[in-house]
C-alpha cells in the first residue's frame, strides 16, 4: 500500500535547495554538486555522481514518473547499491 508520506518529496527538495545554495559557482558544475552531496548529504562518491547524472539526463518529468512506479511496486532501494 502506498504511503503518502513517501511520495511527498517537498521536504527533500527544500533540503537540496539549501545544500545547493552553498555551491560557489553559477551555474554549479556537476563536480560542485557532487561535492556538496558527499559533504552535506553523506552520499558516497558513486551515489553523488549517479544522482547528479540522473537529474541532468532525465529531468524531473521522467524521474517523477520513476518515483511513482517505484512506490507503486514498493521498491525502496534499487539494485545499484548506492
Amino acid at each position: 500500500m502506498l504511503n503518502k508520506a513517501d511520495a511527498d518529496v517537498t521536504g527533500l527538495v527544500m533540503d537540496y535547495e539549501d545544500m545547493f545554495g552553498e555551491v560557489p559557482s553559477e551555474p554549479p558544475t556537476p563536480a560542485d554538486l557532487e561535492k556538496v552531496l558527499r559533504e552535506k548529504g553523506s552520499w558516497t562518491t558513486n551515489g553523488a555522481e549517479e544522482l547528479v547524472r540522473l537529474a541532468e539526463q532525465y529531468g524531473s518529468f521522467f524521474l517523477r514518473n520513476a518515483l511513482a512506479v517505484a512506490l507503486a511496486l514498493d521498491i525502496e532501494d534499487g539494485t545499484l547499491d548506492l
